[in-house]
């Protein structure tokens, strides 16, 4: 069998998953703190008819030697963590990270998650929380009788109460960063989890020790360019029909083969 097939079919799989990243980064161009992925690849084993460096004769050897690839496939896909725009919407219980770092929230199983959708809101009893529930760590509560909520660019938390002229400390809000965040493990409702390639959490406050500072009234839009995604298609969409084209070929190979008398 012409190995042209097999070989132009594992193409045409990378490229359906490179379509697949690329659709999922331009799905999620509006949501608050997304990270972009970019598929990458990688050949596979060859077959060797001759070594490089095999003797040919006497006294000399082959420079190159005869190895054919037998494909590609998928190496990986990289999270990129380049900081998206901030969007102002001036709601105070919305904040950004400026820099790295993420914020912990609690998981409905006890679990500890990390997310850069700072989109906060209160819930019943004045909790800070995600749009899904989970608290931010460690828990700030709002007063019900605060009239203002000021978030400094040290996380330190502060509110005004009725009756009282001075502001009231409530809390500290505390961000995490990672060694490696690539590594983290992608648990959808923009939220990650730690995985042994990412490293441990190294949790501190924010504009210290290499952690972003907080901006309130604005938050993180995705960091997808819709431009580079277009043209990321249109390159993903030619080399599959590039790859189509070989196994065409190929296949009109073993035709004329066929019809061999």
């Amino acid at each position: 069998m012409i190995k042209s097939l097999t070989t132009a079919a594992t193409g045409m799989q990378a490229q359906q998953t490179n379509m697949d990243v690329i659709a999922n980064n331009l799905a999620n161009v509006s949501t608050a703190g997304f990270k972009k992925s970019r598929a990458e690849f990688e050949d596979l084993m060859y077959q060797t008819l001759k070594e490089p460096g095999a003797v040919s004769g006497l006294n000399s050897i082959s420079p190159t030697g005869v190895q054919t690839g037998l494909g590609v496939r998928t190496a990986a896909i990289q999270k990129d963590f380049d900081i998206g725009a901030g969007k102002i919407t001036k709601n105070p219980l919305d904040i950004q990270i400026e820099g790295p770092g993420f914020f912990p929230i609690q998981l409905s199983d006890g679990q500890i998650g990390y997310t850069r959708d700072g989109q906060f809101k209160k819930d019943p009893s004045g909790r800070l929380v995600d749009k899904n529930g989970n608290a931010l760590q460690p828990e700030i509560v709002i007063p019900q009788n605060a009239n203002g909520i000021d978030i400094a660019p040290n996380g330190q938390v502060t509110v005004t109460v009725a009756g009282n002229i001075a502001p009231q400390a409530i809390g500290q809000i505390q961000v995490v960063n990672f060694v490696n965040p690539a590594g983290l493990k992608s648990m959808g409702k923009n939220v990650f989890m730690p995985s042994g390639a990412s490293g441990l959490p190294a949790q501190g406050v924010p504009g210290q020790n290499g952690m972003g500072e907080l901006a309130q009234g604005q938050v993180e839009s995705s960091n997808v360019n819709i431009v580079d995604e277009m043209v990321n298609m249109i390159t993903a969409q030619r080399s599959y029909e590039t790859n189509s084209k070989v196994i065409q070929a190929s296949d009109q190979m073993l035709q004329s083969t066929n019809q061999l008398r």
